[in-house]
């Protein structure tokens, strides 16, 4: 499942304020706009809420042949069978996800220091998310990160660094020149009037960033 992790243009969901139907256009959207990881991140829903939607999201993403990563929850990914899972800090260590998902599904990790991102390299993370760079308009809890701590934490670890936090397609040029492997958008394409759009336009940016 790990040969077509691309996290060039990794897009994380946010469904608040939108009814299922929209919510499900906006991310196929997305995915017709060319994003190349989706990841579901559901804060306010009950387990078996959240595995439902998983279940409709996964539809949509194996259709465009994009693995799709659940956040938070290992119990959720493994019954939705999707590709992987991201951890924060506060979830289930890295390495004890790993013995359970085995070697062949995706784990992300968010790490905000060299510290934590070289624990995570050495317990199986396949992937880092760093930030937030900027502030942002998600309910989810964000510490800024310098892009000088960016730019150690990718000369740290020998695994894909994404920078994430209030990022969109005028905001990319301060990565410039950090060896990122790419940026992790929330907002920019799901509050976006055209999220196929907004995605097309951002992994050009995107490209042109990861070239300086």
């Amino acid at each position: 499942m790990k040969q077509n992790m691309d996290t060039t243009l990794y897009f994380i969901t946010d469904s608040t304020g939108f009814e299922k139907e929209e919510f499900l256009r906006r991310v196929e959207a997305a995915l017709c706009g060319g994003v190349t990881l989706v990841q579901l991140r559901e804060k306010e829903r009950t387990t078996r809420e959240y595995l439902a939607l998983a279940r409709e999201v996964h539809a949509l993403t194996q259709k465009y042949d994009v693995p799709l990563i659940i956040d938070d929850r290992l119990d959720v990914a493994l019954a939705a069978e999707t590709e992987g899972v991201h951890l924060g800090q506060s979830d289930l260590p890295v390495g004890i996800a790993r013995k359970i998902l085995g070697n062949d599904r995706i784990i992300g990790a968010t790490a905000k220091t060299v510290e934590q991102a070289t624990e995570a390299c050495e317990q199986g993370a396949d992937y880092l998310g760093v930030g937030a760079i900027y502030p942002t308009t998600t309910k989810v809890k964000t510490i800024l990160t310098s892009t000088d701590m960016l730019r150690k934490i990718c000369e740290a670890v020998p695994i894909p660094v994404n920078a994430i936090g209030g990022l969109n397609k005028d905001r990319l040029e301060v990565l410039a020149g950090i060896p990122i492997a790419g940026v992790c958008v929330v907002s920019a394409i799901m509050k976006a009037a055209d999220p196929k759009i907004a995605a097309e336009e951002l992994m050009e940016a995107t490209k042109q960033i990861l070239k300086k």
